[in-house]
């Protein structure tokens, strides 16, 4: 009789275990089932995001109210590309030296050796690709050399200075006028490429995105590491964080403005910046890389329409202007050379498409007729 009991008892167990109602018992599954007792593997999570928004600014907090934005030296960086612009373009009213640009690139001494008006530990010549760092040198060496005769009437083969209405250029014995080509040249150089390749890389992406990088310190940081790289992305493009309701005066942000009208890209590249940056802090990385490859298309998009403007201006001027047609020549060729600092998987030419169109180009800006001019608008229209 007691043997009987107990075997009672054991079906009795037995029953009410498997008896247990299963389900999913996860409550994030889109099928979690609160009578569920026990899991039985069929929880169900879905693909769509926790819907976040996005600002109208390029302002971006902590939960606690901190801001988690820096892009101070990319900020520096562009001011000290402004400040050598505006020594290299004096060289149309005195002789200039090519060192003092150099050591100004270089940053010597945190200061320019004595430059710039501010200090700073960043600087411009490191952010180049070897080859570039001797290009501008060389462009700052001709500039400088131009300027000794800046009391001389330029002509083919003649350097010095030429001018139309209130505007006056330094050029070269080749009509070149470097400053263009330095100005334009390191926004292409560092500020482009560095963007777009460097810091949209998947080296700098593929990063920390959960834990502030010091939130303790003196500055405190507030930012995880891949905020904190494409804030310096959004820094290079230079421009105030309500854009496009301000307008910037320098660089690429004033570019963007002037072909806004044709490409809409004022709006296109804003509200991109605003949706990537919107999505890292939300941790949507899909999102992040379709908003990256928008901004990577939207900026080649930029500096190619940019360039045939300045080509069909400089159409315009010929024969007429020469001051106008070598001034308005020298930033298209800028603008035509920086579409080699597109990102690889967005580019719309490739590396040797690229050198051949640079070659169209006679070394001899005076030489230049309106059939090659054509030629080149009709190489990057292909394109583009």
């Amino acid at each position: 009789m007691k043997k009987s009991i107990l075997i009672l008892a054991a079906v009795v167990a037995t029953t009410a275990i498997s008896c247990k109602k299963k389900g999913c018992t996860d409550p994030t599954a889109t099928n979690y089932s609160s009578e569920a007792e026990k899991d039985d593997g069929s929880c169900e999570y879905s693909n769509t995001p926790t819907p976040y928004t996005v600002p109208t600014t390029y302002v971006f907090q902590d939960a606690d109210g901190n801001s988690t934005v820096s892009y101070s030296g990319q900020t520096e960086r562009l001011d000290q590309l402004s400040e050598i612009v505006t020594y290299v373009k004096s060289g149309i009213s005195g002789v200039i030296d090519a060192q003092v640009i150099k050591d100004a690139f270089a940053n010597v001494g945190g200061d320019g050796n004595g430059f710039f008006s501010f200090t700073s530990t960043k600087q411009l010549k490191n952010k180049c690709f070897a080859a570039d760092q001797a290009t501008f040198e060389g462009f700052m060496d001709a500039a400088a050399a131009s300027s000794i005769d800046f009391a001389s009437t330029a002509s083919s083969g003649q350097a010095g200075t030429i001018s139309s209405g209130s505007s006056t250029y330094l050029v070269d014995a080749n009509g070149v006028e470097n400053v263009q080509l330095i100005e334009k040249g390191l926004m292409g150089a560092v500020f482009m490429h560095q963007a777009l390749n460097v810091y949209f890389g998947p080296d700098k992406m593929n990063v920390d995105n959960t834990t502030a990088v010091d939130p303790t310190g003196t500055p405190a940081k507030y930012y995880t590491v891949m905020e904190h790289h494409y804030d310096e992305a959004f820094g290079y493009f230079g421009v105030d964080i309500d854009f496009p309701t301000t307008i910037p005066g320098r660089f690429w942000g004033k570019y963007c403005n002037k072909q806004d009208p044709a490409i809409n890209c004022n709006a296109d590249m804003m509200d991109n910046f605003l949706m990537g940056r919107a999505a890292i802090s939300n941790d949507v990385l899909a999102d992040r890389d379709a908003a990256i490859q928008a901004i990577r298309t939207e900026w080649e998009d930029i500096s190619a329409y940019q360039a045939m403007n300045y080509l069909d201006d400089a159409i315009g001027y010929f024969g007429n202007d020469n001051a106008k047609f070598l001034h308005a020549l020298a930033e298209g060729w800028a603008f035509a050379w920086n579409l080699r600092y597109a990102a690889e998987d967005t580019r719309r030419m490739t590396p040797t498409e690229h050198t051949a169109l640079m070659a169209m180009f006679k070394t001899n800006f005076w030489d230049m007729t309106v059939a090659d001019l054509n030629a080149i608008k009709t190489e990057i229209d292909s394109k583009f």
